[in-house]
């Protein structure tokens, strides 16, 4: 199968070019082919501009154990829809992904469920070093520095410092200091409002653990990548990124902050919780400057009875595949970054973070993962028009321009303007962790 688009605007490595991309089977086989080119099927696709596929390197499709919230099939419907390709998703599923066994087996589940490419993290505990060391087929260890559920929170000093000394693969962490929690817990007991969230999860508890973590890196020169930063303040700690070290911001809190409890309450409750509007500007920058490298949703949907439970019992968490791309085109259009940033926060850097083989860039050779865009369609973000089962979202009524409308995987068409292709399913991501992560990839 042959499918020419013809005449976008395709974002290539070298900037963005009016052309033509040739995909035969699951690959990228020519970038502007000869006119007399044959194809099985022709795209017109003027006035449209071509990325590759994102990568979001960092869910919660909540598969298996969780299914009344997400699952592979949903959630990679609302991937497609949103123009994400490949997902990464974190390991507190029940049960907890914490061994190769359950890994492979999640593997084998998406592989007959996910319409898009996926990878699974595998996460520490404080009893499987063995598996840590042995594990493949992942993009890395997850390392929860703070509170979370189930046996993945690791607040042990040696055991964590041991996983860096003694294992080979990405360490990814979640970096909130616990002892710094549960003191501030301690100071607002028995409290049932949601705007003390912030108060219990400050930002001294993210930079104290930030710091701590990119330390362990440095010592072990052990690659190490810090999830949802939420703080300016956190930047300073690994700016000095010796070549190992990476971090991601997520949408919400680039767009959210305090401020919003007041109109959303609960829905805009997550961990780390939000900050300051000077944070928001601060993490743009520290993206512009490449202090940060990627942006990932950390979709993690709930159901909404759930959510709008009083705080504290409302779990944290906010949905976030279809609304993350719409939202970075919209800075696109009001001017604040590049398409050619956007496409490096969210497509080549977390392949090159987690040594993704064939994505993340339209390149001759490399899979046939992409997604067109129109720079001009404008929407508002309803959560009742969300694919995600939680049918929700704490982007409510925002308007926003620029919107993903078709998406290919592998070569394969899944979405097209509302409509879904689920005849086939995506593939395994494959990694290659000699390679050398994002700064050794940013020498090719």
């Amino acid at each position: 199968m042959k499918t020419l688009i013809k005449n976008a605007t395709v974002m290539l490595p070298d900037g963005p070019q009016k052309t033509s991309v040739l995909i035969e089977g699951s690959q990228i086989a020519e970038i502007d082919p000869a006119e007399s080119v044959e194809a099985d099927e022709v795209i017109y696709a003027y006035g449209m501009h071509l990325m590759p596929g994102v990568i979001d390197c960092h869910v919660h499709m909540r598969d298996p154990g969780f299914t009344n919230k997400e699952d592979f099939r949903s959630g990679s419907k609302a991937c497609a829809k949103g123009g994400i390709t490949t997902f990464l998703d974190m390991p507190n599923t029940n049960p907890e992904t914490t061994s190769q066994k359950m890994l492979e087996e999640k593997l084998m589940l998406a592989s007959h469920k996910s319409l898009v490419n996926y990878g699974f993290f595998i996460g520490a505990t404080a009893e499987n070093m063995k598996e840590l060391k042995n594990a493949t087929r992942t993009p890395g260890i997850k390392i929860y520095m703070g509170s979370s559920t189930g046996d993945l929170m690791l607040d042990n000093p040696a055991i964590v410092e041991a996983i860096f000394a003694e294992t080979k693969l990405p360490i990814a962490v979640h970096a909130e200091d616990e002892s710094i929690i549960q003191k501030n817990l301690s100071e607002c007991p028995n409290t049932r409002n949601v705007m003390d969230h912030s108060k219990i999860r400050t930002e001294e508890a993210e930079v104290a653990c930030v710091k701590r973590a990119v330390q362990l890196a440095k010592e072990y020169k052990h690659r190490l990548h810090i999830c949802h930063v939420s703080t300016a303040a956190a930047v300073a700690e690994f700016e000095d990124h010796a070549d190992l070290i990476t971090a991601e911001a997520t949408p919400h809190h680039l767009f959210l902050n305090k401020d919003d409890y007041m109109k959303w309450g609960t829905l805009v409750q997550m961990n780390p919780s939000l900050k300051t509007a000077e944070d928001n500007a601060g993490l743009l920058q520290a993206l512009l400057d490449d202090k940060i490298q990627a942006v990932a949703t950390d979709h993690a949907p709930h159901e909404y009875s759930e959510k709008c439970k009083r705080y504290p019992e409302s779990p944290s968490g906010v949905p976030g595949v279809e609304t993350m791309l719409p939202l970075m085109l919209d800075m696109v259009a009001k001017e604040k970054c590049t398409l050619e940033d956007v496409v490096h926060w969210l497509c080549e850097a977390p392949a090159l973070i987690y040594d993704i083989l064939e994505k993340g860039r339209i390149e001759v050779g490399y899979d046939a993962d992409l997604t067109l865009v129109d720079m001009n369609k404008t929407q508002t973000l309803r959560g009742p028009n969300l694919i995600t089962k939680c049918g929700w979202t704490p982007f409510e009524g925002r308007e926003v321009t620029g919107a993903p409308v078709r998406t290919w995987v592998c070569g394969q068409e899944v979405y097209n303007d509302g409509k879904f292709d689920e005849s086939r399913p995506g593939v395994e991501a494959m990694f290659d962790h000699s390679r050398g992560g994002y700064w050794a990839g940013l020498d090719d």
